[in-house]
């Protein structure tokens, strides 16, 4: 038997997270890419055959990021010096070109197999690479799907084959034209959900030869990685606060995993020092970013909150209120995924601001009978779209909403306190995102959005919009109202 150990250091959903923690409590500093860089450094060091590899959404999520457009996050991860990374949605926030940019300035290969330019049905990316480690070949590929990938239909030139179906016909595909008895181990980096990698890996024929699964997306924290059709699949949860480490032996002649440990690591100033070159890096664009984004915008009455995307949040409704507020509108649906930061206030500087609200789109208020309410509602509030993966919402406050989660149905409806009747026209408010991917978030076609003729666009900046609020409401508060509840 010719078998070789190997370590794979993984990450996903990064998100701008650059900067250390200091735990609460106890003064350990926690997480931060000098801490994780100090780790990754130690363990190449220790270990003969080491790879760190990044299961997307390596940008946005920090105003350093959003600043730069995420050219400071590719040159910072450029530093780190992964070995192979796979796109995740939000690799392109900042649009097509920008991210054919940022592949271009990246020192590591970005790998995704089922994104395509529609007119020409080629690949967008990199659709695959096999790296040759110790004498053994390792092919990567990776993959994303429509149930994350809403971005792409901002641009009309990209389509993909993005069921989970196709995306694993795509991985077949790799597999069959590029898979020989040369390779000795098969990675797939994912960035579709922890649920849909497990329903992903049940596809996957055996002869494809798939041997891991290292996904993102979701966040999720494990304790073991599960094991679905003979495939390994792991996660690292979100930020710069842990890392996921295999260790492997594989086995030449079988082209096989014959023993393995993983282990989620805390990266923390107990396990590595920091990487203080890396720090200095990182430390430059946080001085020209803190110098252009000091300046105080309002002090709130307390601090707001935005801990779960899935449940009403005091930050979530304030955002809501504002915008329904501006659209003169009765309901305002705010993605709670556009709320970047768990916790703002009392005093927000224009950079918490930013950090907190870092996407900008238009504001649209349509016209709908009660009817489609209810139906956006029943969608929008079901449990299967409160499992990390869905898309979620705030609202403001003069809508009521009860969920029955043990009969799966939408109990009541009110506005301004009065039951929702099914022929009674309302208007809703929402970000032109949301209205693009209506179908799929919200239950509902653009078309019976439009229906009632009566469209009109409030603001080409939910931004602006949300920064005047602030700036002309000191001392505000929220608390949670039973805006949405759940039974």
């Amino acid at each position: 038997m010719n078998t070789k150990k190997f370590t794979i250091l993984h990450s996903n959903d990064i998100h701008g997270d650059f900067l250390a923690e200091v735990k609460e409590g106890k003064g350990d500093l926690i997480g931060g890419l000098s801490l994780l860089s100090g780790y990754i450094n130690r363990v190449r060091e220790e270990e003969e055959n080491v790879l760190y590899i990044i299961s997307g959404d390596m940008v946005q999520g920090s105003l350093i990021d959003l600043e730069y457009r995420g050219v400071s996050t590719i040159e910072i991860m450029n530093y780190l010096a992964p070995d192979v990374v796979s796109l995740g949605n939000h690799e392109l926030d900042y649009g097509l070109p920008h991210l054919l940019f940022l592949e271009k300035i990246a020192n590591f290969p970005m790998v995704n197999a089922n994104l395509y330019i529609k007119k020409y049905n080629k690949r967008l990316m990199l659709p695959y690479i096999i790296l040759n480690k110790a004498g053994f070949d390792i092919l990567f590929t990776g993959i994303i799907t429509d149930k994350v990938l809403a971005s792409i239909k901002q641009d009309e030139l990209i389509g993909s084959f993005i069921s989970l179906e196709e995306a694993s016909a795509e991985v077949g595909k790799i597999a069959n034209a590029y898979k020989n008895d040369d390779i000795d181990l098969t990675v797939l980096l994912t960035h579709i959900g922890f649920e849909s990698d497990m329903e992903l890996a049940k596809m996957l024929k055996p002869e494809w030869g798939v041997d891991l699964i290292i996904g993102g997306h979701s966040h999720t924290i494990l304790e073991t990685p599960e094991k679905v059709n003979d495939i390994l699949i792991a996660q690292a949860g979100v930020g710069s606060d842990q890392v996921g480490r295999f260790d492997i032996v594989v086995d030449d002649d079988t082209n096989s995993i014959v023993e393995y440990k993983w282990e989620l690591i805390p990266i923390n100033s107990s396990l590595a020092e920091p990487d203080g070159k890396l720090q200095e890096y990182i430390d430059s664009f946080r001085d020209a970013v803190d110098r252009k984004y000091s300046t105080i915008i309002c002090k709130l009455a307390k601090k707001l909150t935005h801990p779960l995307r899935e449940e009403e949040t005091t930050l979530g409704d304030l955002v809501a209120d504002a915008f329904a507020a501006s659209a003169q509108s009765d309901i305002a649906l705010v993605g709670s995924g556009s709320i970047r930061v768990k916790e703002m206030g009392p005093l927000v500087t224009l950079k918490d601001f930013r950090a907190c609200f870092p996407y900008d789109d238009f504001l649209n208020r349509y016209t709908v009978a009660g009817k489609i309410l209810k139906q956006i509602f029943s969608h929008i509030m079901r449990p299967g779209n409160r499992d990390g993966e869905g898309e979620c919402y705030q609202i403001n406050g003069s809508l009521r909403a009860v969920y029955d989660d043990r009969d799966s149905r939408l109990e009541s409806i009110s506005v301004n306190g009065e039951p929702v009747d099914d022929s009674r026209l309302y208007t809703v408010t929402l970000q032109g995102y949301h209205f693009n991917n209506s179908k799929d978030y919200l239950g509902t076609t653009n078309e019976e959005l439009l229906k009632s003729g009566h469209h009109k666009v409030i603001s080409t900046s939910a931004q602006e919009v949300l920064e005047e609020f602030l700036r002309n409401n000191q001392n505000i508060s929220r608390k949670i109202e039973g805006r949405l509840v759940y039974k």
